[in-house]
């Protein structure tokens, strides 16, 4: 079991999903985050003098998947997500020891759907 978090442009979003839903994977969560990477956030320029630091709105999405679906899934978040340009976004891929399902009780790759 994995799970994989990836930090998108928050304009990409529903083409992630789109890509996602037709890779079958259907079970995620969404988080609205603030950050920057090696763009250090928004560059403007008030009265002449230039000045950096404004975290971006950015999209966070957390989905555990079994081992079959980790690729598929990377590769759905990479198609939907992509533009090309600076910002684009990270995946994270980690290790998920457990799952549990709250409502029986179902553990394991059973839990996670």
């Amino acid at each position: 079991m994995k799970l994989i978090i990836a930090i998108v442009q928050t304009h990409r979003l529903e083409e992630v999903k789109k890509e996602l839903y037709e890779a079958d994977v259907n079970l995620l969560t969404v988080s609205e985050v603030l950050g920057h990477g090696r763009q250090k956030g928004v560059t403007e320029y008030y009265r002449g003098v230039k000045e950096n630091g404004n975290l971006l709105k950015k999209v966070r999405l957390e989905i555990a998947v079994n081992e079959d679906f980790v690729k598929p899934t990377v590769d759905a978040i990479i198609k939907g997500a992509r533009t090309g340009e600076t910002g684009d976004g990270k995946i994270f891929i980690l290790d998920l020891k457990e799952c549990v399902r709250i409502r029986t009780g179902e553990t394991g790759n059973i839990a996670i759907g």
